[in-house]
């Protein structure tokens, strides 16, 4: 039996749907549908508009919408719940609170333990740094062999069996940081080691760290690049350490050692930084510096880690923690934003470190981190001895940059020269955060290798001699 024209449910239009593609004008055979002028406040959309005094019901126009929503007949009308009514709801908030009789979770904490004296060691960087992450209590390493920081796993791959740890080598660096993810979540210290292109395919698992607020360390023996590089060191990753790490509002503590003894020291501080913050926490090292052997002292304590009350650790005490980074609903995620902007802050009010030479009087300063720094240092004195004060600027916090202990420097330097095995990621770190002090600097020149190569000693005070590199 046919349906008369005057039977058939006209069309009505739910504005918070359409996207004005303009399809229903085109399908309307009584041109009841034109084009609108008014932008939809709540989709920023220019919705059609209706003008129903001819249409028939032919339904055309609803066939030719793209949305399932948008032009829909009448009859729907009276049962519709209007599309502002919708709010989308968090998963972790849908249900109400989680009941548990779990006792509320609380911190264990760890312990120092004292040390035998010793003998100085003679060691290698990444075997130094490993070392110093089994000082601090890390027993869970996880990795993928990369040159020129393989050793540092090695050497974890030998002697955790024998310490009640592990081990594990991922299938890829992918593998390897949600692997890390998942073992920080039981609130367990961690560590891999990596080198550059091992590093980028990290960086979203970073990412998914700092919005989860877990702990772990990256050490990272930087070389050559762009793409597969060479297995030469470059301060290739500055950038990437601290400014992109991942996708979204994300920040790390970088420290940028320069000696093996560093690599040790740095390492375990790495891991008491991280956990006061919640936050992964990266060491960028340099393909040199990872390679090459020093005197190596040893501290007088080592750390028994405890376990924070936020871990997911499997018992009754922590059943109701939850480890997560996904908040769909836009307020919170911007609270939650706001809230690491004000860890970041603390960070960079309270973590800046550098170390200073000769720079009491110096009008020549020279800045330069890593394995360069040594370089740097060699420079100084070749050029106090042909009379220049030149002092070198060492940042050991690369993020945040160590502006306050450069400020009061700058009264009496009239000229700053970066040195770098880069083109340029330090001098934008140290021109960043002069412009965010809102210090004018002096004239800033740069002495710059690339490619695997470093900078020589010679090389930075021709260059300083002949104003540097603009």
């Amino acid at each position: 039996m046919a349906v008369s024209a005057a039977t058939r449910p006209k069309p009505f239009l739910e504005a918070e749907f359409c996207k004005g593609c303009l399809r229903c004008i085109d399908a309307c055979p009584k041109d009841c549908i034109s084009q609108g002028d008014q932008i939809n406040a709540g989709t920023g959309y220019v919705p059609v508009e209706l003008d129903l005094e001819n249409c028939n019901g032919c339904a055309l126009c609803i066939q030719a919408c793209p949305e399932p929503f948008g032009l829909r007949p009448e009859t729907d009308h009276a049962d519709h719940v209007h599309a502002a009514e919708f709010e989308l709801e968090d998963p972790k908030t849908l249900f109400g609170e989680r009941s548990s009789s779990a006792p509320t979770p609380v911190a264990r904490p760890g312990s120092e333990i004292a040390l035998p004296a010793t003998e100085p060691l003679v060691l290698k960087g990444t075997y130094a740094s490993a070392l110093g992450a089994l000082l601090a209590g890390c027993r869970h390493v996880f990795g993928y062999p990369i040159t020129p920081s393989t050793e540092g796993a090695e050497l974890m791959a030998k002697v955790l069996p024998k310490l009640d740890g592990a081990f594990v080598q991922a299938v890829s660096e992918v593998a390897v940081v949600n692997m890390m993810y998942g073992c920080s979540g039981a609130g367990l210290p961690c560590i891999t080691f990596t080198s550059s292109p091992g590093f980028s395919l990290m960086l979203e698992g970073i990412s998914y760290m700092i919005g989860a607020e877990l702990p772990g360390v990256f050490v990272n023996v930087m070389r050559g690049g762009p793409g597969l590089g060479n297995i030469a060191p470059e301060q290739s990753d500055i950038k990437l350490a601290c400014r992109g790490l991942g996708h979204g509002n994300t920040h790390a503590i970088t420290l940028a050692p320069a000696t093996p003894q560093e690599m040790l020291d740095l390492t375990r501080l790495a891991f008491s930084l991280s956990f006061k913050y919640r936050n992964p926490v990266v060491i960028l090292g340099d393909g040199y510096l990872g390679q090459m052997t020093g005197v190596v002292r040893l501290p007088k304590t080592m750390t028994k880690p405890g376990l924070p009350a936020w871990a997911v650790w499997g018992d009754r005490e922590h059943r109701s923690n939850l480890i997560c980074s996904i908040l769909l609903v836009e307020t919170e995620l911007e609270a939650h934003n706001i809230h690491l902007n004000d860890k970041y802050a603390e960070m960079a009010a309270t973590e800046q470190r550098s170390d200073r030479y000769r720079c009491e009087d110096a009008e020549v300063l020279l800045v330069a981190c890593n394995t360069p720094a040594g370089m740097a240092k060699g420079a100084v004195e070749d050029l106090r001895n042909q009379g220049v004060k030149a002092g070198l600027f060492r940042p050991i916090t690369l993020w945040p940059f160590p502006i306050t202990s450069l400020a009061p420097l700058l009264s009496t330097v009239k000229r700053i020269v970066v040195v770098e095995a880069s083109p340029g990621q330090l001098e934008d770190e140290l021109r960043l955060a002069l412009s965010h002090a809102g210090i004018a600097p002096p004239p800033i020149s740069s002495v710059r290798r690339f490619g695997g190569v470093l900078p020589q000693q010679s090389e930075i005070v021709a260059g300083v001699l002949k104003g540097g590199a603009q």
